[in-house]
């Protein structure tokens, strides 16, 4: 995921602009899994625009040690295959992002500002997602987060940098179903709140 960099607080500072000309000034690399990266750290920005400048030439992109608000912005990028985005603001993600970033493997955003179950389910569109840390935000901090983020990624093999189990699978499909049938159930117009009016059953499967 590239060299290691201190990781400054983002403070009292304020948001700045990913413009074209940052962009193109900015490091290119190869990273140690052999992605051809662009970093994008430490610069404050606060929101994520501009990208058509990269002409998709990128594997990875980090936009780590910003001030992000929204992962949204994205034009279509079929190459890219990770996003580093730890140490932002994030609290909201944008839905449809398999028409941008579909081919997106890996998403870290790790210490951010997401805080409800709900506010994860847009990533279920993200067909090739196998990695994913949101580790450091107060949804993680939920019983049943885990296991819900689980149901909603199902091709996800590691989360917060811990591996998928099959029995976590199949607790998660137990508590919440497949995503088939999760996403069947919202066209049907029924509102689902996660982690609530859960069987008491199903609720002590997650002590197991």
């Amino acid at each position: 995921m590239g060299e290691a960099r201190p990781t400054g607080s983002l403070g009292p500072r304020l948001a700045g602009r990913l413009t074209a000309d940052l962009i193109l000034r900015s490091p290119q690399y190869m990273s140690c899994i052999k992605y051809y990266e662009i970093d994008l750290r430490g610069n404050k920005i606060g929101a994520i625009e501009n990208l058509g400048v990269t002409e998709n030439q990128f594997d990875s992109i980090d936009l780590s040690d910003n001030a992000i608000v929204r992962l949204e912005g994205f034009p279509r990028l079929p190459r890219l295959r990770m996003l580093l985005l730890s140490n932002n603001r994030i609290a909201k993600i944008a839905r449809n992002l398999e028409a941008s970033v579909g081919h997106l493997e890996a998403l870290v955003l790790t210490n951010n500002k997401i805080s409800e179950l709900r506010d994860i389910d847009p990533l279920a569109t993200l067909p090739r997602l196998t990695t994913l840390s949101i580790s450091g935000n107060p949804v993680a901090l939920k019983k049943e987060y885990r296991l819900y983020t689980i149901s909603r990624c199902p091709k996800l093999k590691v989360l917060d940098f811990k591996k998928v189990k099959q029995k976590e699978r199949e607790q998660a499909e137990k508590l919440y179903g497949t995503l088939e049938q999760q996403q069947q159930q919202q066209q049907e117009g029924n509102t689902f709140e996660p982690g609530e009016g859960l069987p008491e059953a199903a609720a002590a499967a997650m002590d197991t």
